[in-house]
């Protein structure tokens, strides 16, 4: 690896932990939020759902369409000075609404940064070695993980969530800069700004039919779109369950989140990356196999979490559950954006997460809300317990789509010498004809 890829793998994967470190640190800070503003389940899982993943996924589409015509550098450093203003500002909020709206602004922010770096990470990175490239980028998530548990936990507990906020906001604005001047576009564009690369940019109509008629990539999509139902919907609300059922406070249980989830995803996201590149170098069916797997697994993993007597075990589970969870990071992503034209990766990615977002991440927290607020009346202060318990079979459903993308990843990776093409300016003329559907 040259020191200027390094240098760019680094610099993104840092970019990253901070995109996601609110969401993190919003998470812990919850319970102080409800205590001190006297808002319902409901209304939180609203806030943490829908309402930050309808901005989210809708821009994400034409923040991707830009990247994949535009200067990704610029678009990750103008959204990630967009999202850090937003995040310090949520420690200003007197009211629902204002929080609402802020949170709007945030996401708008963070819609930036997955797609266009994906994207330039891809371009800058052979096929072969993808699943390792990947797997280091997501390395961002477990570092989030660390930073917003542990920080957000004993920053509360000394200043209170409101000054919380203004510090995990204030990194992002010099990761911005960063950015800015450090970083390079990898494509030519002259000196009007316009790209130098041939060929016609397709329209979104286009890219969604094309992508959804190719039998993998639509089984993935379909994946990611129920992870963010279920997933999203369990761990928004985890760190309420152990306040709630277990009595910790923000600082103990920022510590042991920080550990399960940061020391788990590292080694989880590292192993996941070494393991594809070693054992299933250009084999994307075998990685999804495996993914499979390890989903089915992570079905029983969160069901003992939730009927755990003690934290401790809880949190024992919770800790073999990180790892094999993201040992599937890299291998996931990887395939995705070997499965498009190199055109359409940015594209490809807010596509996913629109779906992932909006209906995944903008349902599921609200849901285990009215569910747990809905079994309150019967259940107390264990409602949560079983609303969460609820929604760990729902692994086994984003089991089932990987299986299926698996049977026919092999034919629908668009090829030239191995490395995926773009779309052609005939194809344009001729309309949305996309590549043949392989299904059984």
């Amino acid at each position: 690896m040259s020191l200027r890829k390094a240098y760019l793998l680094a610099l993104l994967t840092l970019i990253l932990a901070f995109n996601y470190v609110d969401r993190v640190a919003l998470g812990v800070l919850l319970p102080a939020i409800k205590a001190d503003l006297s808002w319902s389940d409901t209304q939180l899982g609203f806030l943490t759902g829908i309402a930050f993943a309808a901005f989210y996924a809708v821009m994400g589409i034409p923040i991707a369409r830009w990247a994949d015509r535009g200067n990704r550098v610029t678009i990750i450093s103008l959204t990630a000075a967009l999202w850090s203003v937003g995040v310090a500002l949520c420690g200003t909020v007197g009211s629902f609404t204002q929080l609402l709206l802020i949170r709007c602004g945030v996401a708008v922010g963070e819609a930036g940064c997955y797609p266009p770096a994906l994207s330039l990470i891809t371009d800058s990175y052979e096929r072969a070695e993808r699943p390792r490239a990947v797997g280091r980028y997501m390395l961002g998530i477990p570092l989030a993980l660390v930073i917003g548990s542990f920080a957000a936990g004993w920053l509360n507990e000394a200043y209170g969530w409101r000054n919380t906020f203004f510090v995990i906001g204030a990194p992002g604005l010099m990761l911005a800069l960063l950015a800015l001047f450090t970083l390079k576009e990898t494509r030519q564009f002259s000196a009007s700004g316009t790209r130098r690369t041939p060929g016609i940019q397709p329209n979104v109509k286009h890219v969604f039919l094309r992508l959804w008629r190719n039998t993998a990539f639509r089984n993935l999509w379909l994946c990611f779109s129920v992870w963010g139902f279920f997933g999203n919907g369990i761990q928004q609300w985890q760190p309420s369950f152990f306040v709630r059922s277990h009595g910790l406070e923000t600082g103990e249980l920022g510590t042991w989140l920080a550990l399960v989830y940061g020391i788990g995803g590292f080694i989880g996201i590292w192993l996941g990356a070494e393991l594809a590149g070693r054992f299933a170098r250009n084999n994307e069916r075998l990685q999804l196999v495996a993914v499979a797997v390890v989903y089915m697994l992570l079905a029983a993993l969160f069901i003992g979490v939730y009927l755990a007597p003690t934290y401790h075990m809880a949190f024992t589970i919770l800790a073999i559950s990180a790892v094999i969870d993201n040992a599937t990071s890299g291998p996931l992503f990887a395939a995705t954006q070997t499965l498009v034209p190199s055109n359409m990766r940015a594209m490809a990615m807010a596509l996913i997460y629109f779906f992932c977002n909006l209906f995944g991440m903008g349902l599921g927290p609200l849901a285990v809300g009215a569910l747990s607020d809905a079994l309150r009346p019967y259940l107390g202060q264990e409602s949560l317990r079983y609303a969460l318990l609820a929604f760990c079979p729902g692994y086994f459903w984003c089991a089932w789509h990987l299986w299926k993308a698996s049977r026919t990843v092999t034919d629908d990776i668009p090829v030239e010498d191995g490395e995926a093409v773009g779309i052609t300016d005939e194809e344009v003329r001729r309309g949305p004809v996309v590549a043949m559907d392989h299904s059984p």
